[in-house]
């Protein structure tokens, strides 16, 4: 094994000429055929090597600046590189509350791996494998335990179990305050356990970070629909002294083309639940997807197609591949330049098998006679001139409509917001389709002592600036029960 002694000595010059091995990967063939993670462990050598490669630019790096929790990589960088994970590990969890998660979950090559200079002439340091190693690396030899205080006896409600507010519970636990998180489904993780596949986000990781939050003291209230098993107030009157709300964006975007209601079309969160999640985790009006095997998928059929383009959508087509459906085909109505998915996941949808068809736009459901979905009926598209913000227009081809044979279809059309807090929340602002108006720098709302953070106040975005939005909360949080 390398050595860390032969890498430290290297200058910016040796280090250009090493080049990136790559992301270990299973075959397609085989990951394809299972729900396990695509990505194989790495191991302290090629770790090391990986890291070797950082160039260390000055203060602020490039990639610290595009990364959301502004992590200090390079200095991460040269720890890895001389084989001193646990210090690594240490330097991610000072900005980060969940650096195992984001290091796999993340877009890093729109974010840190993106803003790498490397990226310039070549392949850039992949910083987001590095992060999920060292803190992998720091479970699995010494373990990760939240360092709690003395209690302050200050109760705190977190409404929302996904990244937003379990960041924030992680914080607040820290500084010695009693954590309840009320979510409406019966485990944590929001769309860490009941949106991201399992081969993109291992559930044991999940687990064992929720874990921590037990340990710490952190409670957790699940199959509590806050806005109508109870509201905000109730929390208030329960001896709750502030409330977090981190409920995300998690009602599917509608299409509201005809057909949209036939029995074989599918809302993504849903199909993506169904299949991904443990049965026992369910909620009880679910059940569960399961893989099969053969021509036809007993419930999804022969073909399937999944519409639009976004990391949800590579989710639903990766998905429907594991399930054993035969031809999986996203359509989309744009160029693959607009797509607002991942690059990386596209590649690897298409390598298990997923075919791309652009300019393509579904207009129409059709039944067979059985009333199930049997075709779907779409135009072709041409871009035309760029809107407000500079994304060009699709415009309808007049008369190239055609028809698109499909057993099932998923729509993975983007996310609102659940407007039932604010409708149900006296003295609480929102706007847009229900988003909570808050301070971004602090969280703070108009209500006072409710405090917001995540995809409720931005949209659909990233679990890492969700993260980051629960973390900011929690500082003022903190500050408000003083």
């Amino acid at each position: 094994m390398q050595t860390s002694r032969e890498f430290s000595g290297l200058d910016r010059k040796e280090r250009m000429r090493l080049e990136s091995k790559g992301l270990p990967l299973r075959p397609p063939e085989e990951r394809v055929q299972d729900f396990d993670d695509v990505v194989l462990p790495l191991d302290a050598e090629r770790a090391m090597y990986e890291a070797s490669r950082c160039l260390h630019c000055p203060d602020a790096a490039p990639c610290m600046k595009a990364c959301p929790a502004h992590n200090d990589i390079s200095l991460a960088m040269s720890l890895i590189e001389r084989g001193e994970f646990l210090e690594a590990a240490k330097v991610y969890r000072l900005t980060s509350s969940m650096p195992e998660i984001c290091g796999r979950v993340c877009p890093h090559e729109q974010l840190c791996q993106g803003g790498c200079v490397r990226g310039k002439k070549g392949d850039p340091v992949l910083t987001g494998m590095l992060e999920a190693f060292v803190a992998d690396y720091q479970r699995a030899t010494v373990g990760y335990k939240s360092e709690v205080p003395y209690p302050t006896g200050k109760k705190v409600a977190i409404v929302g179990a996904g990244p937003a507010g379990l960041a924030c519970a992680e914080q607040l636990v820290q500084r010695g305050h009693w954590v309840t998180i009320f979510d409406a489904k019966p485990a944590p993780g929001g769309l860490l356990t009941y949106g991201i596949p399992n081969f993109k986000l291992p559930k044991d990781v999940v687990t064992a970070w929720w874990n921590d939050l037990q340990e710490a003291g952190v409670s957790f209230v699940g199959n509590t629909y806050i806005g109508r098993t109870k509201s905000i107030n109730d929390l208030f009157h329960e001896g709750f002294e502030a409330v977090f709300v981190g409920v995300g964006a998690g009602v599917d975007a509608p299409m509201s083309v005809p057909g949209e209601d036939l029995p074989g079309v599918h809302k993504a969160t849903e199909f993506l639940i169904r299949a991904n999640v443990n049965p026992d985790l369910l909620p009880a009006h679910i059940h569960p997807l399961l893989p099969a095997e053969g021509i036809a998928h007993p419930e999804l059929g022969h073909k399937l197609v999944v519409i639009g383009a976004g990391d949800t959508a590579s989710d639903c087509l990766r998905t429907a591949l594991r399930l054993g459906v035969a031809e999986v085909t996203c359509l989309y109505r744009r160029t693959e330049a607009e797509m607002p998915g991942g690059k990386k996941d596209r590649e690897l949808a298409r390598a298990e098998g997923a075919t791309y068809q652009l300019l393509t736009q579904p207009v129409r459901f059709i039944p067979n006679q059985q009333g199930r979905l049997a075709e779907v009926e779409c135009i072709r598209m041409e871009m035309g001139e760029s809107d407000a913000k500079g994304r060009r227009r699709p415009v309808p081809v007049k008369g190239s409509n055609f028809i698109v044979q499909a057993d099932s279809a998923v729509l993975a059309l983007g996310y609102y917001p659940d407007p039932i807090i604010g409708a149900t929340t006296p003295g609480l602002k929102t706007h847009k389709w229900g988003l909570i108006i808050t301070d971004p720098e602090t969280g703070a709302t108009s209500r006072m002592g409710v405090f917001v953070g995540g995809d409720v106040v931005t949209g659909p975005d990233l679990v890492v600036t969700a993260m980051v939005a629960g973390r900011k909360a929690a500082n003022t949080i903190d500050a408000y029960l003083y």
